[in-house]
C-alpha cells in the first residue's frame, strides 16, 4: 500500500467517508491512512482503497470478507524499521497483502481487532 506507512485515523471519518459501501448493520473497527490510500478494518470485512491517478479522482476498494483470511500477523517497528507491518494471507488468488502502518500504531489493538473478526473471539 504506497510508500508512506499509514497512520492511524477516527473510524467515524471512515464511516462518513464510504458509507455508500457500507451494509447497514457495518461498523468500522479501525482505520488507517497514507497520504491518498486508505485501509479499514469493519466488523464484517477488511477494505483497502487504493487511490489512482494524477488527480485521485479513480479509486480502487477491495474487500476481503474475513472468512478469507487464512492467516495474518502484525510485525512491530524495531530501531532501524521505522513502521509495523500488516500482512494478510487470502485464499482466492489474492495471496498476501502489506500494509505499512505508523509505529504510533498498537500492534497489540490490531491483532485483537483480526483474532476477534477471524477468529470469532
Amino acid at each position: 500500500m504506497g510508500f508512506f506507512s499509514a497512520h492511524e485515523i477516527n473510524p467515524a471519518e471512515i464511516a462518513q467517508t464510504y458509507a455508500g459501501i457500507l451494509l447497514p448493520d457495518e461498523e468500522v473497527l479501525t482505520a488507517f491512512k497514507t497520504i491518498r490510500d486508505t485501509v479499514f478494518l469493519t466488523s464484517r470485512r477488511f477494505v483497502l482503497v487504493n487511490v489512482q491517478g494524477l488527480t485521485g479522482s479513480t479509486k480502487d476498494v477491495v474487500s476481503i470478507p474475513y472468512k478469507s483470511i487464512v492467516a495474518f500477523s502484525v510485525e512491530s517497528a524495531g530501531t532501524f524499521d521505522l513502521d509495523s507491518d500488516l500482512k494478510l494471507f487470502v485464499t482466492g488468488g489474492v495471496g498476501q497483502i502489506v500494509v505499512k502502518v505508523s509505529r504510533k500504531a498498537d500492534p497489540q489493538a490490531i491483532l485483537r481487532t483480526l483474532d476477534e473478526q477471524v477468529m470469532g473471539g
